[in-house]
């Protein structure tokens, strides 16, 4: 397990707080807004998967109904939505490859702001395509066993049009096509699979090993960093870090 599927569980092993509630409220209402400018402003999440998603991303985050509907009525209202999406790339401290989702309304403040991220714990900023070539899009479905197996769930996994399947303790990750991640979810649905998360992710294809924990510390210290950014959403990174050194 590796890159954003394999930096979800060392936070749940750290335990680390998440950040102020304001700020993750104020995360998840960019990403409805963006899903609603994506999506043709359509403001139905039965007609618009990526604010399907958005608003269950924002549940799982316990955000309040009112703040979620708040947030579809200004994506969809007459008043102007300046928000786009922005991605970043470049190198952590020690060379390991790290991309960067951002919705900003004003890209050189936040590629300002990035840039001076890397450069302040360590890391180098990139160019467009400098590590790009290192991830592959796909789409995750975070699943909860419930009692069964990972082979159970393997079958059905595959029955379903997913290309992978990993097993993370409680947990397993279904991996898929971009495009096949609607299909791939209902189907898992339909079967009474307990579906935690569903999200496009970039997962990496060339992986860059840690085995020091000072270095897996900083690695990860400098992931804590990006996202604590206001206008970063999701960051994406290929170290491999062995559960034996991660610090609970």
């Amino acid at each position: 397990m590796s890159g954003h599927s394999k930096w979800k569980t060392i936070k749940r092993q750290k335990g680390v707080k998440d950040m102020k509630r304001g700020a993750i409220f104020t995360k998840h209402s960019n990403a409805i807004t963006v899903a609603v400018k994506q999506g043709g402003n359509i403001s139905d999440p039965e007609g618009n998967f990526k604010l399907r998603l958005a608003i269950e991303a924002a549940r799982a985050g316990n955000m309040p109904k009112e703040n979620i509907d708040r947030a579809i009525a200004k994506a969809a209202g007459k008043q102007e939505v300046n928000l786009e999406e922005a991605v970043y790339e470049g190198f952590g401290p020690g060379g390991f490859s790290v991309i960067v989702e951002a919705f900003t309304d004003n890209k050189q403040r936040t590629v300002a702001e990035v840039k001076n991220t890397f450069d302040k714990n360590g890391g180098t900023m990139g160019a467009i395509g400098s590590v790009m070539y290192q991830f592959e899009r796909k789409g995750l479905i975070t699943v909860v066993k419930n009692g069964r197996s990972f082979d159970d769930i393997f079958m059905i996994a595959v029955d379903s049009g997913a290309e992978d399947v990993e097993e993370a303790g409680d947990e397993a990750l279904i991996y898929c096509k971009p495009e096949g991640l609607a299909k791939v979810r209902s189907y898992l649905a339909e079967k009474g699979i307990s579906i935690q998360n569903a999200e496009l992710i970039y997962k990496p294809i060339v992986l860059f090993p840690i085995s020091e924990k000072n270095f897996a510390e900083k690695a990860v210290a400098f992931v804590e960093k990006l996202e604590e950014l206001n206008d970063v959403q999701k960051v994406f990174a290929n170290f491999d870090i062995p559960d034996a050194i991660i610090i609970i």
